[in-house]
């Protein structure tokens, strides 16, 4: 896995959301932000969550579809059930995946933030593949950007978000990624 100059993983097939912006001027990436979706909810393998951070989510193809109308989303990545990676926003531009959201004091997490969507869901656990392909790509994001803290969705909008859920193995995560010390302002955190 490499990036290029623009922030594009070399390894990921390439979707462009027009759900982005610029970061603030002299902004380091220093956040990855984990997050669980699926489309329709709790159902995997469909193009619903392309479909949505592309703007091209039909109202009428399932009843809760009705309830995105007008969502402006994206994120940077999507991690597949079967490991396959689709990046959406280059690292190097602002993706919309965090909303309202704050980090250890700092708010608008989007601005200095890098975004990870899991395929799945708060009931369901995550495929061995996603977190072999997860761990990669956290080591490769953490070896080209100075990022410093990694955090669930629900950390840093705690009053909004729940995901990456409860099935979502962050000492797994944590142990395999080499990078345990980002995780000690997590309440995942365990030195054990």
């Amino acid at each position: 896995m490499h990036f290029d100059t623009a922030g594009l993983l070399d390894t990921a097939q390439f979707i462009a959301s027009p759900n982005f912006d610029e970061r603030p001027v002299d902004t380091e990436i220093s956040l990855l932000v984990i997050h669980n979706i699926s489309l329709p909810p709790n159902e995997f393998g469909g193009n619903g969550v392309i479909d949505l951070f592309t703007n091209q989510i039909d109202p009428q193809a399932h009843p809760y579809y009705q309830s995105l109308q007008g969502l402006k989303v994206s994120t940077h990545f999507f991690i597949r059930r079967d490991n396959t990676v689709i990046q959406f926003v280059p690292c190097t531009k602002r993706a919309w995946h965090a909303g309202l959201s704050s980090w250890l004091g700092k708010d608008c997490c989007n601005d200095y933030s890098i975004g990870i969507e899991l395929e799945g869901s708060d009931i369901s656990p995550f495929t061995d593949a996603q977190y072999t392909t997860l761990i990669a790509l956290t080591q490769c994001l953490c070896g080209h950007y100075p990022i410093r803290h990694i955090a669930g969705h629900s950390d840093i909008a705690p009053d909004r978000k729940t995901d990456p859920g409860p099935y979502f193995d962050w000492k797994r995560y944590a142990t395999g990624s080499g990078n345990a010390e980002y995780f000690r302002t997590t309440k995942y955190y365990d030195a054990s």
